[in-house]
């Protein structure tokens, strides 16, 4: 483990949520998220386009040359990212930056997080949306003990077989099981949750998030069987309880 030396003031990473959506982001952040934007130059963020739109809308006036930014996706190779972090060596802010909602869930931003404590550096989760809590929050499952478990395998067969492992555990467990798809494929994956899960399983299904055409609702499969929905690329958690 890397040792920093004693006396050194470091710099702080902070963790920086960004909106779910194409909404205005002070709808749904808060003030300090502002604050900690205006003040920080160095980010590491999943796609530069994007992080500075992002940035340009919360800090019009923020100086666009200023900002140093890295990038960080699952194109970049491992052994580059402790570099990222030199600027808090040498006492600066870095922000993380999530192409959505709050980095390191579900989110590369995790590995950052990870080097920056072998190093010393203090981490700085900011307040901001979870697309993951909210749908947990406003499902009416159970919130005192579940799972979130990604994506579901891309292979039908063990697409289901994981389907029907998740109920078994959540039946077994009392435990809501959290998952998600690539949005162009929901509607498939909602044809096949209604296939596959017993008909008195409890599904949730939260989309748009935030957004004017956020949707949220828990039914039965059975129930969720008789209805036609339309999620094609609409950003969604899917939340089963058996």
């Amino acid at each position: 483990m890397e040792e920093t030396k004693p006396g050194l003031v470091l710099g702080k990473v902070y963790l920086i949520p960004t909106t779910l959506g194409d909404n205005a982001p002070l709808e749904v952040l808060p003030i300090s998220v502002k604050r900690t934007i205006e003040n920080i130059d160095h980010y590491i963020v999943e796609n530069e386009k994007t992080a500075r739109r992002f940035i340009k809308k919360v800090s019009p006036s923020k100086a666009q040359p200023s900002l140093h930014i890295e990038t960080l996706n699952k194109y970049t190779d491992p052994a580059v990212i402790p570099a990222y972090l030199e600027p808090c060596i040498s006492g600066q802010d870095i922000g993380v930056l999530s192409e959505a909602g709050c980095p390191g869930i579900a989110d590369p931003g995790a590995e950052v997080a990870r080097i920056a404590h072998e190093k010393r550096i203090q981490v700085v989760p900011l307040v901001g949306p979870s697309s993951i809590l909210m749908a947990m929050m406003s499902s009416g499952m159970n919130g005192q003990n579940f799972a979130f478990n990604g994506y579901l395998p891309i292979d039908a067969t063990e697409r289901k077989s994981k389907v029907k492992s998740l109920e078994k555990l959540s039946r077994e467990k009392g435990q809501s099981q959290i998952f998600m798809e690539t949005p162009y494929r929901n509607d498939k994956l909602l044809l096949e949750l209604t296939k596959t899960l017993q008909k008195s399983t409890r599904l949730c299904i939260a989309c748009d998030i935030t957004l004017p055409t956020e949707f949220i609702q828990t039914k039965t499969v059975h129930e969720w069987s008789e209805i036609t929905i339309n999620l094609n690329k609409r950003p969604t958690i899917f939340i089963i309880q058996a």
